[in-house]
């Protein structure tokens, strides 16, 4: 993992740990991209809007955040952590998305709670949290939702399908006065949240889900995953 340095610490050291979890390294007043997800496994989707994020919002880069579990889904499939972080470096092979298991660190797997731990944490970056349109669609089932929003400008990518779902969702219309224009995506890490834009991208009909119903018996992850960017 690269370590984070020039950064002032304004918050305590989370319960029951003697030294910072190590956070990739950034500069001041940095924009920076937070993905989150299982990775389980990574594949070009991911890189797909990490890249695009970075082209369209102007980020200085995008964090994978590689969750030790989601909450709202079972974890029977979900390969061992450190072979999802070793793939995701593989996948993402890029300077400026970086990859870690902050919340495996700071023993959390939800996001309003690592936001916030993020924000004491880094407070002279600019955060925007990346979502897929499904993600959109069950937001309002996340844990504090509401709160989430208010943390961070939100951007959504739509996926094959998940369009007027996600736009349609309980979370959509309730932060539907505060949806921006997809034209003035360049300036979303600089807006005071809750902010949002739903991203138009090119479709990638990859997706995790697909990857493991693919792999056969016991695959290694490795061999699963072939990123074909365009």
């Amino acid at each position: 993992m690269n370590v984070s340095h020039g950064v002032r610490i304004s918050a305590p050291v989370p319960r029951g740990q003697t030294r910072w979890p190590t956070l990739p390294s950034y500069g001041k007043a940095q924009a920076i991209g937070l993905l989150g997800g299982s990775f389980n496994p990574p594949h070009a989707g991911h890189r797909h809007i990490s890249e695009l994020a970075l082209k369209r919002l102007g980020l200085d880069t995008v964090w994978w955040l590689i969750t030790p579990g989601n909450p709202l889904k079972a974890h029977d499939e979900l390969a061992a952590l450190e072979a999802r972080l070793a793939a995701a470096g593989k996948v993402a092979a890029h300077a400026r998305i970086k990859v870690t298991a902050v919340e495996a660190d700071i023993g959390n797997a939800r996001t309003r709670d690592t936001l916030r731990f993020l924000k004491q944490r880094a407070g002279d970056a600019r955060f925007v949290w990346l979502m897929g349109a499904d993600n959109l669609s069950t937001f309002h089932r996340w844990h504090g939702w509401r709160d989430i929003a208010e943390l961070a400008p939100i951007c959504v990518f739509d996926r094959p399908g998940w369009a007027m779902r996600a736009l349609s969702s309980p979370a959509a219309r309730y932060l539907a006065r505060f949806r921006l224009r997809e034209r003035d995506a360049a300036g979303l890490a600089w807006r005071r949240p809750p902010a949002w834009v739903f991203m138009h991208t090119r479709h990638e009909p990859i997706s995790s889900t697909e990857l493991r119903r693919t792999a056969q018996g016991e695959v290694c992850i490795e061999n699963v995953i072939r990123p074909t960017l365009s």
